[in-house]
């Protein structure tokens, strides 16, 4: 079975990102790492029950990485784009044990898996061959731990919990349809909506706020 696993505010720069996660939640999420082997790096958050928060940037002093970057995160004016419509909390992570069994019927929505990072795996990842969202967004990625449960402790805690999760799509018939085909443990609710939008719930110290 698929879980939640994070929820990702895909930014032009982390500074913009961490900044637009303040004004939601009150919250200054901390640093979380360099991904060396795809060019970008991250600010992490728990949400409670193994889930948590991912801002995730493209890395302006890494190295390109030889392929497709995820999230999108190639195509820059895209996501200044989105961004400049408010569609900043972009899109979600997905985990699975035994992702190739998922991907194998669900290939041209996920892509490829990608063994991350290449010299010394420790976990794998659905990335689309262009590097776009699965549908741009409305499906998740999804990776695989590999059985490891031991990165969630690793990431702050600062009170944050997720309450609900929801995605305003054109065809929500057609995700519905999707999400429970990959049977995902605690997907978004999916509500019709003219346009992909992602809103979360979360409560935190100060209160319930909304992150967008």
């Amino acid at each position: 079975m698929l879980k939640l696993d994070h929820l990702t505010v895909i930014a032009p720069t982390l500074t913009e990102g961490v900044a637009h996660v303040r004004a939601c939640l009150g919250l200054d999420v901390p640093f979380g790492s360099r991904h060396g082997y795809m060019g970008t790096h991250n600010h992490r958050l728990q949400l409670g029950a193994s889930v948590y928060l991912e801002i995730v940037a493209l890395d302006p002093e890494g190295t390109a990485p030889g392929r497709a970057r995820w999230f999108g995160l190639d195509d820059q004016r895209q996501v200044r784009a989105d961004w400049e419509e408010g569609r900043r909390l972009r899109g979600w992570v997905a985990n699975a044990e035994g992702l190739e069994t998922v991907v194998a019927g669900h290939g041209a929505i996920f892509g490829e898996v990608v063994t991350l990072p290449p010299d010394d795996p420790s976990f794998a990842f659905t990335i689309p061959r262009d590097g776009s969202l699965p549908l741009d967004g409305a499906a998740p990625s999804i990776i695989d731990h590999r059985g490891d449960a031991s990165y969630i402790a690793t990431i702050p805690d600062l009170g944050a919990r997720l309450a609900t999760f929801t995605l305003e799509h054109p065809d929500p018939a057609g995700i519905e349809a999707l999400l429970r085909a990959l049977a995902i443990d605690r997907p978004p609710v999916v509500l019709q909506g003219p346009r992909l939008r992602y809103r979360a719930l979360i409560e935190t110290p100060a209160g319930m706020r909304e992150l967008t």
